[in-house]
């Protein structure tokens, strides 16, 4: 399956978008659970961050990113990008 590429912005005070964050981790692992292989984090410098898994296309890739709590909730604004591996 192609691998694709969240990458998000923050957009709401912390106190709101921490609300989300055990949803979000929910989400995330019901993902693996169904063979996605995602994984999710934030940049260091905080204001961001990024998840990135496996769907078989496009259109289901941004089927996932939709449901997503932080998505839901209006937390983050995000691009979505297929990413083409070249080396493992």
């Amino acid at each position: 399956m192609p691998w694709f590429v969240k990458i998000e912005s923050g957009k709401v005070d912390k106190s709101i978008f921490d609300q989300y964050i055990p949803a979000h981790k929910a989400y995330v692992t019901e993902l693996i659970a169904k063979g996605h292989k995602a994984k999710t984090g934030y940049w260091a410098q905080m204001g961001g961050g990024m998840m990135l898994f496996e769907a078989k296309s496009m259109d289901e890739a941004q089927k996932i990113v939709a449901n997503d709590p932080l998505i839901k909730n209006h937390c983050v604004n995000y691009q979505l990008y297929e990413w083409k591996i070249v080396m493992e």
